[in-house]
């Protein structure tokens, strides 16, 4: 295990691995059905984990539910990786493997428009260090929903598989974490690994199907039904350009354009309407300082 991927979870003692029952999967608006547990509660999907029984997809979601915990970034993270939802091509060998979810706040609020970044190894293991294999970022839609094509990376030396993720949502800190997968033998030896981050994983055909959802330390307002239906209100174009830069919130940005901001120059690398949160020096994979 590289130095750069020691835990990150701020104390001397063990990592608690206990799964979180405010963990949030997917709503149940989505199915229409919530399981419930013998006694009234609602089972979430990863209470099966080990079981032997195959997760139901999660019920409902609760206001307040813990965010998303994060996780060291590792020594392998590129910026400026492509805007895609696929990673790879027909002829990539490995397990094909859809992830998918949702990004929720801490209301149980969908949230658009979040910056996701993934990065991974290959089927053998080997991150690509000098281009973009493996390596793509997208947003969030409308209903705060994502979705990656990819394929269950390979194991290397002192890790369980594992996927990597930044997100960022608009205007927001950026969040570093990880994805697992269950019934994994190394998960039980890996020391950064924590099952608050274990995808539903499950078989279809010859590949397979993963889904989790995050929850970002967005602060919300309740609202009497928290389904994944209610988009964050779509940027506008009333707000002033920043002192001292011609980036504009609101501006529809092609690749190659030039602005700058904060007394620095950035040229766009990827075609995007600019808000509020995706500033140049917060988006390195929009944005190449000059």
């Amino acid at each position: 295990m590289s130095a750069s991927e020691e835990p990150v979870n701020g104390t001397d003692g063990p990592i608690d691995r206990r799964i979180s029952r405010k963990t949030v999967l997917r709503a149940a608006a989505v199915l229409g059905t919530a399981p419930l547990l013998v006694g009234g509660g609602v089972a979430l999907a990863r209470d099966r984990v080990g079981t032997g029984e195959m997760p139901e997809f999660t019920p409902a979601c609760h206001d307040g539910d813990a965010p998303t915990i994060e996780q060291t970034e590792g020594p392998y993270f590129k910026p400026n990786s492509p805007l895609r939802t696929s990673l790879i091509t027909d002829s990539t060998p490995g397990t094909r493997l859809t992830v998918s979810g949702y990004v929720f706040g801490r209301a149980c609020l969908p949230i658009a428009n979040v910056l996701l970044d993934f990065w991974q190894a290959d089927v053998n293991g080997a991150y690509d260090n000098t281009g973009f294999s493996f390596r793509g970022h997208q947003f969030t839609n409308a209903q705060g929903a994502f979705s990656l094509t990819t394929i269950v990376p390979g194991l290397y030396p002192g890790r369980t598989r594992h996927i990597h993720v930044k997100l960022q949502a608009p205007g927001r800190p950026v969040l570093t974490t990880q994805l697992y997968f269950p019934n994994e033998p190394r998960n039980s030896t890996d020391t950064i690994y924590d099952a608050r981050l274990l995808m539903n994983v499950r078989q279809v055909g010859s590949a397979k199907e993963g889904t989790y959802d995050f929850v970002l330390n967005v602060p919300q307002t309740p609202t009497p039904t928290s389904t994944p239906t209610s988009p964050t209100p779509t940027p506008t174009t009333t707000q002033t350009t920043p002192p001292g830069g011609t980036w504009t919130p609101g501006t529809f940005y092609n690749a190659g354009d030039r602005v700058t901001y904060g007394g620095a120059s950035y040229q766009c690398l990827q075609g995007h309407t600019a808000i509020p949160g995706w500033e140049p020096p917060n988006v390195p994979a929009l944005w190449r300082r000059l």
